[in-house]
């Protein structure tokens, strides 16, 4: 799909839902698609730099939607300072449906290699490892931080293969094609700003399942207000608890896993 097409089954500019629409067309559904495409760039089409190592913070900046989002140093990120007594228990009434905290307050949204992700003080991610963002809670909460920090991620730098193997749960086939398109240079080391720039904090998100080996997330991100009515698009995900830790499970559906909303009611804000 070109970056200039427009969503083909409602008329939304790509722009306007790429946040949500464009992860599934990368990875989410399985690299397939990616490797498929016209617009692969083998460059690092952003000039981001290498994990440094930095701690701190720069100045904060703004997306898309004029929504703080804090720059960290380092650009894999900077983990908060945790406090697992704020972790949710399955006997709690929000169990589901309560937010993590500090992702509403300064730092709860880094820029990351050109994408914002979330980090909180509750649910983790509670360290870096070798640039990945790890250690999150067994918890409904845990599992969406992990989804938007992973899809975010390797969308961001689709080559990044440490995050590929470790973090997103793939057979020995998808493996191997996307091993393929390593030595064929078809994964760009870094997407363009162009792109990542909408990679952007969805407005919410909605726990439609939790089991303590799986749990499937949904992210709505906002697009558009077509005929006066504001539009998300809403992006499911599945995530497996595996070695202690989330992973992404690819949806084996051909289909990208996202649809047009016209409602977030009942979804939960970050």
């Amino acid at each position: 799909m070109s970056q200039k097409e427009p969503y083909a089954r409602s008329g939304v500019s790509f722009g306007a839902i790429a946040s949500a629409a464009l992860l599934a067309l990368i990875l989410v559904v399985g690299i397939v698609m990616w490797i498929g495409s016209d617009d692969a760039d083998g460059g690092d089409g952003g000039g981001v730099a290498a994990t440094t190592g930095g701690e701190g913070f720069a100045e904060p900046e703004v997306d898309i939607f004029g929504r703080r989002i804090d720059v960290p140093n380092n650009p894999a990120g900077q983990p908060l300072s945790q406090d697992p007594a704020r972790q949710r228990k399955p006997t709690d009434s929000d169990w589901l449906t309560a937010a993590p905290e500090g992702t509403n307050a300064p730092r709860g949204w880094q820029k990351v290699y050109g994408a914002s992700v979330p980090f909180s003080t509750s649910d983790g991610p509670t360290r870096l490892e070798d640039g990945l963002a790890v250690g999150y809670s067994h918890t409904p909460q845990g599992a969406a931080l992990a989804a938007a920090q992973i899809t975010y991620r390797i969308n961001a730098r689709p080559a990044d293969r440490e995050l590929y193997l470790r973090q997103v749960r793939v057979s020995a086939a998808q493996i191997a094609a996307y091993d393929k398109a390593l030595d064929e240079d078809r994964l760009p080391k870094q997407q363009p700003e162009r792109i990542t720039r909408y990679f952007v904090a969805p407005d919410a998100f909605k726990v439609e399942n939790y089991a303590d080996d799986l749990a499937i997330v949904r992210f709505a991100s906002r697009g558009q207000v077509i005929d006066g009515k504001q539009l998300w698009a809403a992006l499911r995900l599945v995530m497996v608890w595996d070695a202690g830790d989330w992973r992404l499970k690819p949806s084996a559906s051909s289909g990208a896993p996202t649809e047009l909303i016209e409602s977030i009611e009942g979804w939960t804000a970050w």
